[in-house]
This record gives C-alpha cells, sequence and structure tokens, in this order.
C-alpha cells in the first residue's frame, strides 16, 4: 500500500516498517517476501546507505495490483501530487486519514516554518476534488500541534487507524521546521542568570 501510494519513490526498510506501523521484524519478513514474489525490487545501495526497494514495473501483475491499489486509496497520490507542487514550501508532512462511505476523503496535513495560504489551499483542493471526484476534508496543523496530539485526540486516534496512510514524510518537502520561540518566562530567567553572575 505504501510503495504503490509512491510508486516513483525508493524506501528503506525502517522507512517501510514506520509508515505501514510494522515493527522491523514483521517489516523485514514482509519485504523478503515481496522481494521474492517479484511485486517489489531492490536498488544498488550506495556506498554507507540503506538498501532501498521501490515497486517493480516489470511484475507481471503490475497493472492490476496499480489498479486495485488505487481504488483502495485513490485520492493518495494526485493528493500527494498536489501538496508537493503547489505547497511544497509549506507542507511538512500530509496522511490520508481515510474515506467515508460517501466518497469524502479525509486528510491532514502539517505545515513548517510557512503557513499554507487557505484561499490557495481551498481552491487547489476544489479542483482536486473535481479531478478525482471525491470530496476533500482537509485539517491543516502546525508542526507544534501535531507533536502535542494525545491519545483522546480526534486527529490522534485516526493517524493509529489501519486505513491511515503517509503520503509526504518530513524531508519530501522543501519546507522547513518551525523555529522554536522562547517563551518569555525562559528569555527573563536567562537574563535574571547573566545579571546574577558576579562581575570579574
Amino acid at each position: 500500500m505504501v510503495a504503490y501510494a509512491a510508486p516513483d519513490q525508493q524506501f528503506s526498510c525502517s522507512e517501510l516498517a514506520q509508515r505501514s506501523k510494522l515493527d522491523a521484524a514483521d517489516a523485514a519478513r514482509t519485504l523478503e517476501h515481496l522481494v521474492g514474489s517479484g511485486i517489489l525490487k531492490r536498488q544498488k545501495p550506495k556506498a554507507e546507505e540503506a538498501e532501498m526497494v521501490s515497486v517493480d514495473r516489470a511484475f507481471i501483475f503490475h497493472d492490476e495490483l496499480r489498479s486495485i491499489a488505487l481504488k483502495s486509496f485513490a485520492a493518495a497520490e494526485p493528493v500527494r501530487s498536489m501538496l508537493r507542487t503547489k505547497f511544497r514550501d509549506s507542507v511538512l508532512r500530509a496522511f490520508v486519514l481515510g474515506e467515508d462511505k460517501d466518497g469524502t476523503v479525509e486528510l491532514l496535513v502539517v505545515h513548517g516554518q510557512l503557513t499554507p495560504d487557505e484561499a490557495a489551499m481551498t481552491a487547489a483542493c476544489q479542483k482536486l476534488s473535481k479531478n478525482i471526484h471525491r470530496h476533500l476534508k482537509m485539517h491543516v496543523i502546525s508542526h507544534a500541534r501535531f507533536n502535542s496530539l494525545t491519545p483522546r485526540d480526534p486527529l490522534a486516534s485516526k493517524l493509529a487507524a489501519p486505513c491511515a496512510l503517509e503520503i509526504i514524510a518530513l524531508g519530501d518537502t522543501k519546507a522547513q521546521l518551525p523555529v522554536e520561540r522562547v517563551s518569555l518566562l525562559q528569555s527573563a530567567k536567562k537574563k535574571l542568570a547573566t545579571l546574577s553572575r558576579p562581575s570579574a
């Protein structure tokens, strides 16, 4: 599912484990099976780099699997492409959270230092919605908010669901992590500490 959501991308075993929510041993076993079956292929690693795998387009049932994959998470690839093209400077991470029976696809976008323009994002989603014949429901949150999600948060429970799919991971775009702001209290404590030092 992860590999077919990004068929032109290469993945390491650890990245596949993280994105598919499998432990490292299960991911490694699954990977061996998929490579052995011809569904995925290994890429020659560069010096000191982890071995990478990608979708093998030469696999005899590639087109059928691709068709099944796109039907089961049809919005993933076009949404990923739209975000990486139009919002590459602001979108840090993105997830397809699921699709309801009415065909509404729920998305979570995590922005970095720059916040995506709301009007531009709405317009892009409306255009994409017409193209893929699905309604899009998008949550746009900051990196700080994403990191502070608790298990009780509805977004956290949706992220933990088996159907959730990460379509943009950290480092996939040019978006920068936000600069941490020092609170006034921390700033005052630092100033007080320097003032209270005995002069030489």
